[in-house]
């Protein structure tokens, strides 16, 4: 199982953005980078628009990102295309044997654990941000 591709899908919409500031980056354009189709782009940059990280108007081509790249975390991305509510990122089973000794009780010893490692993983989504991954593609592309 993999974390939602819209995470992924949303870095690289606002990747896009950022690199094509003086262009317009429609969701057609945008789709054509991603290869996906432009409703998926239009659903994402709708939860973005709504998250407050980009603007979009109506009748008007293209999206621009709100704010400064540096400012934008990953985290920010992260949350705002609702990949996964808070302490939910790992699925439990559910409906253990309750006269096992190991199904009775392997939901509290995992569940913290679980917990640990999302708020590891969100306090490095925290640190790193949109401009971070725009250099990073900018070197990238000069190599």
């Amino acid at each position: 199982m993999n974390i939602s591709s819209r995470f992924a899908v949303a870095i690289h919409i606002l990747s896009v953005l950022e690199m094509n500031k003086s262009g317009i980056s429609t969701s057609d354009y945008i789709a054509e980078s991603v290869n996906t189709n432009p409703v998926v782009i239009r659903r994402i940059t709708g939860m973005l628009s709504k998250a407050g990280l980009v603007e979009v108007r109506p009748g008007v081509a293209g999206a621009k990102i709100k704010g400064e790249a540096k400012e934008i975390s990953l985290l920010d991305i992260y949350r705002s295309v609702q990949v996964v509510q808070e302490n939910n990122l790992f699925a439990v089973h559910e409906h253990s044997n309750e006269k096992c000794p190991v199904g009775k009780h392997i939901q509290d010893a995992i569940v913290p654990v679980f917990s640990l490692a999302q708020n590891a993983m969100e306090r490095v989504l925290q640190e790193v941000t949109l401009q971070d991954i725009v250099e990073s593609i900018s070197e990238k592309v000069s190599e």
